[in-house]
């Protein structure tokens, strides 16, 4: 292979000592529960670029923070010193490093502004949301196909930036075919599960309808929409629903979204996405440091497919999404 990739989720950390982190730490990502601390560094994601052919990552806190802040206003704070901070990391090495803005959701106009910020003063490439945010001290959350977030989809449209929708784990309640079963709620399955749905929703409320151009990003290959969009489309059909979207879910699919490698290095899985989707609609990703980069890079360099796709999911569509001038080859 005679070009080095870019990867487009891999998460680093930011200091504790960033305002609302003490709280982060003490709430865990979903409210009654904790879960192991997994380091990120920067530097250590470099050497690993370094030894697996990546040329450049688009760097994103490492789990959903703010979004599990239900406090506007410290929310808010966080969500600008987090993004000062990987500012500044990518500042020290920005031919190798660029960022997804994080944003305080539960706020949608001061996430818009946040956005406006970091997209036009910190030069970042769009956004990285962990799935809903939790509003308030119960267990109530927010999706983003809710009315009151309308105008901040405007926003994102208008910089033309993408919008990359990460899983997190569902609030305890939230899939109680799995109660009882924990093994089931992360990234096992409740993180596909989570977002697929979270992803539907969005597709339904006609958002794509309203801003035609707006791109959304999913991980993991599609957190299993690929497999399932034809036979949801056929039911909704076939049941006569009426949605407030105008297309069929398939058409946004392949239209308004990527999908990245992160996380699912599976072949065959990979060349039915291509069937569904196209492969200019594909990225590589790792999913640093919650999966191997070794892994992942020999997995991609290697994969049954052919030497014109590989060269569009591992780096030139990246180039053309985020708007790169990067080298053509490493």
């Amino acid at each position: 292979m005679s070009f080095a990739k870019i990867a487009l989720e891999e998460h680093v950390d930011v200091p504790k000592s960033i305002n609302g982190w003490q709280y982060v730490a003490q709430q865990g990502s979903v409210q009654g529960e904790k879960r192991p601390y997994t380091p990120a560094p920067v530097d250590g994601l470099l050497a690993l670029m370094d030894a697996n052919g990546i040329e450049m990552s688009v760097l994103s806190l490492t789990q959903a923070a703010v979004e599990c802040i239900p406090v506007k206003e410290l929310s808010v704070r966080v969500a600008r010193d987090s993004n000062d901070y990987i500012a500044e990391q990518v500042a020290k090495n920005p031919k190798r490093l660029q960022a997804w803005a994080t944003l305080p959701m539960l706020d949608p106009e001061a996430a818009s502004l946040e956005l406006v910020r970091c997209v036009k003063e910190l030069g970042f490439k769009g956004t990285m949301v962990k799935g809903f945010c939790q509003v308030g001290a119960g267990d109530q959350v927010a999706y983003y196909d809710q009315p009151e977030y309308d105008e901040f989809w405007a926003t994102v449209a208008s910089l033309d930036v993408p919008f990359y929708l990460h899983p997190r784990y569902p609030m305890p309640h939230g899939i109680q075919s799995i109660a009882g079963h924990s093994w089931f709620r992360g990234s096992v399955w409740g993180f596909g599960v989570e977002t697929a749905t979270h992803t539907l929703r969005l597709m339904a409320s006609g958002i794509f309808d309203r801003y035609p151009k707006l791109t959304v990003i999913l991980g993991h290959l599609g957190e299993t929409l690929p497999n399932a969009v034809w036979r949801i489309d056929h039911r909704l059909a076939k049941e006569k629903q009426q949605l407030p979207a105008q297309k069929k879910f398939a058409e946004y699919l392949r239209n308004n979204f990527y999908l990245t490698t992160s996380g699912n290095f599976c072949t065959h899985t990979l060349q039915d996405t291509i069937a569904e989707v196209g492969a200019d609609r594909i990225l590589f990703s790792v999913d640093y440091p919650y999966e191997s980069v070794e892994q992942a890079a020999k997995w991609f360099d290697s994969c049954e497919i052919s030497e014109a796709n590989r060269l569009k999911i591992g780096r030139s569509n990246a180039e053309k999404l985020l708007k790169m001038s990067t080298a053509a080859s490493a």
